[in-house]
């Protein structure tokens, strides 16, 4: 409400202008108007006192005014420090306020880096300039490297009129981009140390006063404070997350130390009460939360396997299984295998491979109970071999002890070792006779000799066997000998290498357990094996005579697989097509002529059967094929038909052969089968 004062005091309108806030320029018009009014002299000098004093009041109104907004920014900014939470945030709020309180178009800060030993621009408040906002000022370049390098604060009327200060084409571009024009900088101490700096610029001429310098300072202060603060506050969560993650992997440790004192105690107590090695796969799974399996060596995942070996640890297979080897003596007895388990801490793996070597003790342990049962099984085969008249239902009871059936079809295996140091043999297929690794004849991976060159009393080879190591057919023998009690057959060893017979699955073949059997002996010694099977043998036990027949068969195939260099292969006498006829020869109790009439229906028996059906002349066709040359112009000049009517006929000749019969190695088969055919039927076959 306007106070009214009688018109002839000279400081009335003076303290109505007060009153209203008026600006400055207001202060004038009573002195103008008197002056217009003709007033006397002492008037006009009654009212310029008047204004002077009222002037001076409203400068320290105005000063008191900006001190109670500074104090209030600054108690502001000091409340928000006292919850700090995001330091960005915090030093927004300070620059912000400082180019509020100081009337300056922008306002900046920037803070030191020791590494690259510059001051990078940290915060912007009214910056229009990307260049700007990402200047980098080295120390002593612009206004501000020079506050940092000094920490003495600087200001400047005119930055690119002063001399005072280094100017750089980057620090310069990026300035002129923002037009500045008038910059002051205060540094941010901490303790005696430059930590960055605080701006205050505007795009026109000023001259920044001495208060505001000083508070420009203060809120540099607190944003060192800030700054501080924050780097406390992140130093003080890091060393509370790393005291978390100490506590909690103490936790995880003893909980691991217990799980393992647990996994000891029950393994040692499963060792003493004679466990096996389910026993121990299962005690590991409940310790460890998963499943643990064992596995045979042929089971087992080869790759991962191999690993763990070369390693001496467990080892992941895949995404979240484990898998540690159980060895002994450089011989590999299977695998323990954890499923579940994605991360495994070290504690628990050192606990799966401690139950892999319990495990590998076991089964040491397991083989030396049942080396015994491994003799009785090659004295068994031996008297097979040796004593074909020996009497079934002894043969059959020696054989039920052993838990194998020597009723039901069974294939006999010769297998040997090869060299892996100098590429030649380990086994050679002439050797004196024995049940022994190399030797005279025994049921047992000893004694003798490793062989004569004459091929023994079941010999069938010829040549000699070169020196063979020792540890090879140790182990050779020992593998054998697992894998005829796992799969209920018998084992020895003889004429320098081993013997299987192992019973032949329904819809399997001889062939495919010899491939098998080649396989699975060769991952169990680490060294490649070779391995030659017989025909099926109906019934060993009823007619013992056709194992030491199959026997020989067996030792031709290891023979021919190694002269034909395939050796650390498997195979019988059908995989060699015609040359079969010469492993096979003529079996036991089978009429002459068998094994030409097997090979025949083998080779070309659809081609028969189709004539025999039809009526037709495809196997006339294929005889003139073949005498002319392979020609069909000589064929049908042979036969007296039609070049068209012998096309048609290869052409049916190709769809019951298939259509790789004409390729060097079929076509010399079937023109072998031909002639057999037409022999056996002269003969009468």
């Amino acid at each position: 409400m306007p106070v009214t004062m009688p018109d002839d005091r000279p400081e009335a309108p003076y303290l109505e202008l007060l009153v209203r806030g008026a600006p400055a320029e207001a202060y004038e018009r009573p002195v103008l108007r008197a002056r217009a009014d003709k007033a006397p002299a002492d008037r006009l000098a009654a009212l310029e006192r008047a204004k002077l004093l009222a002037l001076r009041v409203r400068g320290e109104l105005e000063g008191r005014r900006r001190r109670e907004a500074e104090l209030s920014a600054l108690y502001e900014t000091a409340h928000d420090l006292a919850g700090l939470r995001d330091l960005d945030a915090v030093l927004q709020a300070i620059v912000q306020r400082a180019r509020s309180l100081l009337g300056t178009e922008v306002a900046y800060l920037t803070l030191n880096d020791p590494t690259a030993g510059d001051t990078y621009m940290r915060v912007t408040d009214g910056s229009v300039s990307a260049r700007f906002q990402q200047l980098r000022l080295g120390m002593g370049e612009g206004l501000g490297g020079l506050v940092a390098q000094t920490a003495r604060p600087y200001v400047t009327e005119s930055y690119f009129h002063d001399p005072r200060f280094e100017h750089t084409h980057t620090i310069d571009a990026g300035v002129r981009d923002e037009g500045l024009v008038a910059i002051l900088g205060v540094p941010l101490l901490l303790g005696s140390g430059v930590i960055g700096v605080l701006f205050a610029a505007d795009r026109r001429a000023r001259v920044f006063e001495r208060e505001q310098t000083a508070l420009l300072g203060s809120f540099a202060a607190h944003a060192a404070v800030a700054i501080d603060t924050a780097h406390l506050l992140a130093e003080t969560r890091t060393a509370l997350a790393e005291l978390e993650a100490a506590n909690e992997i103490i936790r995880d440790r003893s909980r691991v130390i217990e799980r393992a004192s647990e996994v000891h105690d029950r393994l040692t107590e499963l060792v003493l009460r004679g466990g096996g090695v389910y026993d121990v796969a299962d005690a590991v799974a409940e310790v460890l939360s998963g499943s643990v399996e064992f596995l045979e060596v042929d089971e087992a995942p080869a790759a991962a396997v191999d690993r763990s070996r070369a390693d001496g640890h467990a080892v992941r297979d895949g995404e979240e299984n484990w898998v540690a080897a159980v060895s002994a003596g450089g011989e590999l007895l299977g695998a323990l295998v954890l499923r579940g388990h994605p991360r495994l801490d070290p504690m628990d793996q050192r606990t799966l491979e401690r139950a892999a070597m319990v495990t590998s003790l076991l089964q040491l342990a397991r083989r030396s109970a049942g080396e015994a049962e491994q003799r009785v099984r090659g004295e068994l085969l031996d008297d097979l071999l040796d004593t074909p008249d020996r009497e079934p239902r002894l043969l059959r009871e020696r054989a039920a002890r052993l838990r194998a059936d020597l009723d039901t079809p069974h294939v006999v295996l010769a297998a040997g070792i090869e060299a892996t140091d100098t590429g030649t043999l380990a086994t050679g297929p002439g050797a004196a006779h024995g049940s022994g690794p190399g030797g005279a004849h025994g049921s047992g991976p000893g004694g003798g000799t490793p062989g004569s060159r004459s091929g023994g009393a079941h010999g069938g080879g010829s040549g000699g066997a070169p020196a063979e190591d020792a540890e090879g057919r140790r182990r050779l023998w020992s593998a054998a000998s697992h894998l005829a009690v796992t799969r209920h057959g018998l084992a020895a060893t003889r004429d320098g290498g081993t013997v299987l017979l192992l019973p032949l699955a329904d819809g399997d073949t001889a062939d495919a357990l010899a491939r098998r059997t080649a396989r699975q002996l060769g991952t169990a010694v680490h060294a490649a094996v070779t391995v030659g099977a017989s025909a099926p043998v109906p019934a060993p036990a009823a007619r013992p005579g056709q194992v030491a027949a199959g026997y020989a068969e067996a030792r031709r195939c290891l023979a021919a697989l190694r002269v034909l260099g395939r050796a650390g292969e498997g195979a019988a006498a059908e995989d060699f097509g015609f040359l079969g006829l010469l492993l096979a020869g003529t079996r036991e109790g089978a009429p002459d002529g068998t094994g030409v009439q097997d090979f025949v229906t083998r080779t070309v028996g659809a081609v028969i059967d189709y004539d025999e059906r039809r009526g037709t002349e495809l196997i006339r066709t294929l005889d003139a094929y073949f005498a002319g040359g392979m020609s069909p112009a000589r064929t049908k000049d042979a036969l007296h038909v039609h070049v068209n009517t012998v096309a048609q006929r290869l052409e049916r000749v190709g769809r019951l052969l298939g259509p790789d019969w004409q390729s060097p190695a079929l076509s010399l088969e079937i023109q072998l089968a031909l002639r057999l055919h037409r022999l056996a039927s002269a003969v009468g076959y």
